[in-house]
Order: structure tokens, then C-alpha cells, then sequence
């Protein structure tokens, strides 16, 4: 080995030990008679000591070491006069006698600190550097720990871990594939999974009744602060269960994994809310709990009145902002123009100030009385001090709407506190959801997901009222996984295809295999994903997934790193038979 110890691990109790370390000089401070260097490794920095009196030519040496050089240095552990408490090996200092370059270093294109001099771009593309920083080496470090609390308490649950291939069928599941042309059958194209949703069904039917799987998934959509082209999945299944049962064993993992990284104790059980019932409270499938803000629905307290804009609502919604009462008009132009970005298209914000006085001031005055205001605000409970936010509009648009107004009321007020964490399930969603450019229904999950028992009948006479046995575990309005009881009936699963517009050829052509798997004893079974990314990102205090993985695309799913995606060889292309046209010009 280069070395004996690390640079995390020495402490006053190696006081008079002689050690080697190995690592990057992270600051070189020349001081006359004295030169200090910080050595560097993963686990830590520790300070060494050269002294011009005692060897002058050894202090010449270290004089000359640039940031980011790779050295070895071997010396004596004394005790430091000026401690840094700071770090955990402040207590020490190594006196060097012996010094090797084992590789030397360039200056970096950015300083490799905590707080870096470096924008986003040039540290993407010198990513090797960037993680040599510690807000990145921690944020990977996290990810290990969190990864491995995933992994003991599934392998405690007697969960088995088994790959799946990269290497498989084009599907349709909702985004575009990432295909790959096959040179050995040409003219046929691989595709990289979006999820290993149809294997894990047939590791069901292959009798592997709990299987888990840390995978990598690939889809190709416009990126986010929380997508990546690829990223990482918690990949579970079960056979001989139900809703309920799936929902406690994963209820369970979160909880274990809260206690193991940061020390969060869940001893009620999380809330459990029906996907409309979110809808109609908060505007979100993936609901923020963490405070209040409910929606309430006004429209028999503010229509017919004469005002337009909410005789002719199909929905009139409101929420209480506790306390904001005193936004100036400016703030409250600021909200008006928020909600009518494009994004959110809202065409207007009505507001009523509840004064300490007892009266209301509102936007609206023209058409509305005192006596109006007051039932507003008794319906959505609002007290002196506090603000009513009112939109109006057809009801899905209107409520998505106000949704991202709740959010923003929230961040405003300070609601949104990142160290308090408020999970939930959200149960019992629509099976399909209509898509009306296509005039056809689409699953809401995916075409595997069985429908309530209990409403199968309407899916002839009434498909869009029918709901499915899935379900999402949400945390802080991100939805952190979802999964679903199967369908594993061959006649059910033809029925499905069929209200998904399917041919009966098409269905053979793409689920073929899984059809004929049903016909050879396929138990009931259910199962989760979870985003792994989202998770780790989440405990991280962060939107972006981006910091928690070690080599990420940009938002133009490209790795400037190594320049990816990039063109092959004409040869390449003759081989896989296939012929690539110019892009036009923009």
C-alpha cells in the first residue's frame, strides 16, 4: 500500500507515530521558515508541516507542489500548537521527512473548494474534478448510505435481488424509447427499458415471490431538475398479496430508511389519501402536506352575483393564506402576474384582505357586499389578518392553477421547511384517463395495472369512472414512487388491451410472451418503484437529482465530459445497415 492511514483518521492518540499518506495538495501556504500543506483524500484533510531549518531542501521541494499534485509523504504525528476544530484531524500535524511526487497536476480550470469559483458548465464538463469537491463527495457519499439502508432492510424482509436485461423490446409505457440497431439481425432495433415492469412480472410467475432491484431505467423525455435520461429505480415485487399489504411493507422500508439516515422516527402511520379527494383539496396528485392551505370550492358564495368572471366558472376555488393580510398592492400584483405565466394561465387573481377591524377589502368591491365577503370568509375559515386567493375556471385547469399558487403561497410564508418531512400514500386512482387529441384512452400507470374488482362492469358502459388498485408514496409534493396490483388474468389483460385501443394483433405482437406466460399458473402479485435519485435528493435538501449522480447529462441529455451523444464511424453505420440524414438547418 501508498500509504498507512488516510487523511480523515489521525487524531491525538497517533501523537509520535511515523505514517505515510497519499493524496492531492489542496493548499500549499509558504511561510518563510515554514511551509504548510493540506493533503487531501475522500476521507479527509491533513496538515503537514515542512521546516526550512531542519531540511531545507525537502521544504524547497514542497515550495514547488501545485494544487491537485497526487503525493506521498511519510512522517512524524506531533501535536498541533494552533488546533482546527474544525476538521476532525485539527489536533494534528505530520513533520515531513519524506516526500514523492507521484503525479503532477495542471491548475485546475476552477478551484476545488467547497464554495468554487466554477459555473455549471465548465464544472460538467471537468466532472472528475467537480466530485473532488466535498458538497459532491458527500452528496455520493449519501447516496451510498442511503442505498445501502434500501438494500439491509429488503435483504431483512427476504426481498432477493435479480438483474434484469438492458437489452430488450421497444413497449409503449408513456415516454420514447432509447433504441439500439442490432448488427447481428439487421434492420431490428433493441430498446434500453424504461422500467423492468414486464420481467418482474414474469419473475412472479417463475415463483420468485419478493424480488427487488437497484435498476437502471432510460427514458427519453425533456429533462427537469428531477429526470435524467438515465437514472436509478427501486425495483420491487410480490407475489400472493394485496394493496394493503404492499403499502406496509414499503411504508415500512421508508420509515427504517428516515431512522437510518436522519434519525427520524415515523410512529404513526402515514396518511392515506384517494386521488380525488387530493385533487379536490390540493390540485395535486402528489400533494405538499407540510402545511395547510386547503382548497374550497365557492361557488355557491360568489356566482350569480354579476360578476362574469364567476357566473361563468365551471369551478370557483379559494385558500387562506394565514396571516398575509398585509401584502402590500405591489406583492400582490407580483401574484397576479405569477399565476398568469404562461405555464400556469391563469387569467386573473381575486383577493380579499381580512382587516383587524372586522371589514374586507377586496379586489372585487364592485360586485360584492360586506356581508358577501364575510361568507367567503367564513367558508374557508379565514380570521382577521389573513388573506383569501380566489381563482375561477374550467375545473382541471383552474385546479392545477391554484395548486401551483398554494405551492408558491407556501414557499412565500416560509411553510416549505426542507428538514420537516410529511409523506403520504395517494390511493385509488383512475385506471384510464382520456386523451382527447387522440380521442382514446390511455392507463394512468400503465397497462398492467388491475381495476377495483368491484367496478370491473363499467368498463363497457362507463371506463373513465373506473378505478385502479394503485397507489403513490409522496413526500413534500414529490412522488418518490408508485406502483400497482397486477393484473394476471390472460381474459382481463386482453380487456385492458382492448379499452386501450389495441388490436388484437398489436397486443400479441408486444405482450406475445406475457400472455402466454398467464396461461401457465401466474399468481396474483402487486409491486413498487421508487425513485432512488428523487429519494437520495430529497434527504440531500435538493431539487436536482443531478448532484447525487456521479456522472450526469445536462438538460440537453448530453455529457459534455465526454462528448455524448456523438456521431460513429461511417463503417459503424454500414454494419448496422443504417444511414443517418443531415438534420436541417434551424
Amino acid at each position: 500500500m501508498l500509504r498507512t492511514n488516510n487523511c480523515g483518521e489521525l487524531n491525538i492518540s497517533n501523537v509520535e507515530q511515523i505514517v505515510t499518506l497519499s493524496g492531492w495538495v489542496q493548499k500549499n501556504r509558504d511561510m518563510g521558515g515554514m511551509t504548510f500543506i493540506d493533503l487531501r483524500d475522500r476521507y479527509g484533510i491533513t496538515q503537514l508541516v515542512f521546516n526550512m531549518e531542519t531540511n531545507a531542501e525537502l521544504c524547497e521541494q514542497a515550495r514547488k507542489l501545485g494544487r491537485e499534485f497526487v503525493i506521498q509523504v511519510r512522517g512524524l504525528v506531533i501535536e498541533r500548537e494552533s488546533k482546527n476544530k474544525k476538521i476532525s484531524t485539527g489536533e494534528i500535524e505530520i513533520i515531513v521527512d519524506s516526500l514523492t511526487i507521484l503525479n503532477k497536476s495542471k491548475t485546475p480550470p476552477f478551484t476545488i473548494e467547497d464554495d468554487t469559483d466554477g459555473g455549471e458548465e465548465i464544472r460538467m464538463k471537468y466532472r472528475y474534478l467537480d466530485l473532488r469537491r466535498n458538497p459532491l463527495k458527500e452528496n455520493l457519499m449519501l447516496r451510498n448510505k442511503v442505498g445501502f439502508a434500501v438494500r439491509s432492510y429488503l435483504n431483512k424482509m427476504e426481498f432477493m435481488e435479480v438483474e434484469t436485461p438492458y437489452l430488450i423490446k421497444s413497449t409503449p409505457e408513456g415516454a420514447r424509447d432509447f433504441v439500439v440497431p442490432s448488427r447481428m439481425n439487421p434492420g431490428t432495433f433493441y430498446a434500453l427499458p424504461q422500467s423492468p415492469q414486464t420481467f418482474k412480472q414474469l419473475l412472479m410467475i417463475s415463483g420468485y415471490d419478493r424480488y427487488y432491484q437497484m435498476v437502471k431505467c432510460f427514458r427519453d423525455e425533456d429533462l427537469r431538475a428531477d429526470r435524467q435520461p438515465e437514472f436509478t429505480q427501486i425495483d420491487c415485487e410480490m407475489s400472493f398479496v394485496e394493496q394493503n399489504d404492499i403499502i406496509e411493507i414499503f411504508e415500512g422500508m421508508a420509515k427504517y430508511v428516515f431512522k437510518e439516515i436522519k434519525n427520524i422516527d415515523f410512529k404513526e402511520d402515514f396518511p392515506r389519501i384517494k386521488y380525488d379527494d387530493a385533487m379536490r383539496l390540493y390540485g395535486s396528485d402528489k400533494p405538499d402536506i407540510r402545511f395547510g392551505m386547503q382548497f374550497v370550492e365557492l361557488n355557491d358564495v360568489t356566482q350569480n352575483k354579476g360578476f362574469k368572471v364567476f357566473d361563468d366558472a365551471e369551478l370557483v376555488v379559494g385558500i387562506c393564506a394565514t396571516g398575509a393580510a398585509t401584502y402590500s398592492r405591489k406583492v400582490l400584483d407580483k401574484l397576479v402576474k405569477f399565476v398568469q405565466k404562461p405555464q400556469i394561465g391563469a387569467k386573473g387573481l381575486v383577493y380579499v384582505k381580512c382587516n383587524e377591524d372586522g371589514s374586507f377589502k377586496s379586489s372585487v368591491d364592485k360586485f360584492y357586499s360586506q356581508e358577501d365577503l364575510k361568507a367567503w370568509a367564513d367558508k374557508v375559515d379565514a380570521k382577521a389578518g389573513d388573506l383569501i386567493l380566489v381563482l375561477s375556471g374550467d375545473t382541471d385547469h383552474t385546479r392545477n392553477a391554484m395548486n401551483e399558487l398554494r405551492l408558491e403561497m407556501g414557499e412565500r410564508l416560509g411553510l416549505r421547511d426542507r428538514n420537516n418531512y410529511a409523506p403520504l400514500w395517494v390511493v385509488d386512482f383512475p385506471l384510464l384517463e382520456w386523451d382527447a387529441d387522440n380521442e382514446r384512452f390511455h392507463a394512468m400507470h400503465h397497462p398492467f395495472t388491475s381495476p377495483k374488482i368491484d367496478e370491473m362492469h363499467l368498463l363497457e358502459t362507463d371506463p373513465g369512472k373506473v378505478h385502479a388498485n394503485a397507489y403513490d408514496l409522496v413526500i413534500n409534493g414529490v412522488e418518490i414512487g408508485g406502483g400497482s396490483i397486477r393484473i394476471y388474468d390472460k381474459d382481463m389483460q386482453s380487456q385492458m388491451f382492448t379499452h386501450l385501443g389495441f388490436t388484437k394483433e398489436e397486443a400479441q405482437e408486444q405482450f406475445g410472451f406475457l400472455m402466454s406466460a398467464f396461461e401457465y399458473g401466474a399468481p396474483p402479485h402487486g409491486g413498487i418503484a421508487l425513485g432512488f435519485d428523487r429519494l437520495v435528493a430529497m434527504f440531500g435538501g435538493t431539487d436536482s437529482i443531478r448532484d447525487y449522480i456521479a456522472f450526469p447529462k445536462n438538460n440537453s441529455g448530453q455529457d459534455v465530459m465526454i462528448s455524448s451523444p456523438a456521431g460513429i464511424a461511417d463503417g459503424q453505420l454500414e454494419e448496422l445497415g443504417l444511414t443517418v440524414n443531415a438534420p436541417e438547418e434551424k
